[in-house]
Order: structure tokens, then sequence, then C-alpha cells
């Protein structure tokens, strides 16, 4: 499926698209991955700006890599598998 990375902010997340179930990495400057997420069909965007600063699941990070996936089931088990391996800093550990 597609991937795409963009700038994290409300313009860079209005460039995502929003017709399929995504994971999604929010990364620093240097390349590692804050936190992974997924989001369902139609509400990638919306999902996104809740990590937005001075939003309710603020998460620091300045690029965003997202891969669109065939359904959320698949989307589901990809971010678990990413939280397994790379264990990001602001999921929580254990999921």
């Amino acid at each position: 499926m597609g991937k795409k990375t963009v700038v994290f902010n409300e313009s860079g997340l209005g460039k995502l698209p929003n017709n399929k179930p995504t994971v999604y990495k929010i990364k620093t400057d240097g390349g590692n991955t804050n936190y992974v997420g997924v989001a369902k069909r139609g509400r990638v965007q919306e999902r996104l700006q809740e990590h937005l600063p001075g939003s309710k699941d603020y998460i620091p990070g300045s690029k965003v890599e997202i891969e669109q996936m065939a359904n959320i089931s698949e989307a589901r088990q990809k971010e678990s598998n990413i939280i397994s391996q790379t264990k990001p800093k602001y999921n929580k550990q254990g999921k």
C-alpha cells in the first residue's frame, strides 16, 4: 500500500490521504520514532491533529510517516509489530 512522509503540522497533515486505514509514526528530527498509532479510514488527518501541540494527546515530533493498509485489523497488527520492535518513547509499553 501507499507510504508518505510529511511535516508534522496542520498544513502537512492536510496533504495526507484519508481513504484507507493507516499506520502512522511520529518521528523526531533525527529520524527516531516517538509514537506509533493507527487511524481508521476517513479519520487519518483528524487523528493526527489530536497529537499536535496544544491537543489532548500531544506527541512531540517533526515528521509523520504513514502507511496505508487494506483493513483496520491489518493496520493494528502492523502497529503492534512496530511497537514491539522499536519501543517508541510515547507508546505505553506492554501494549
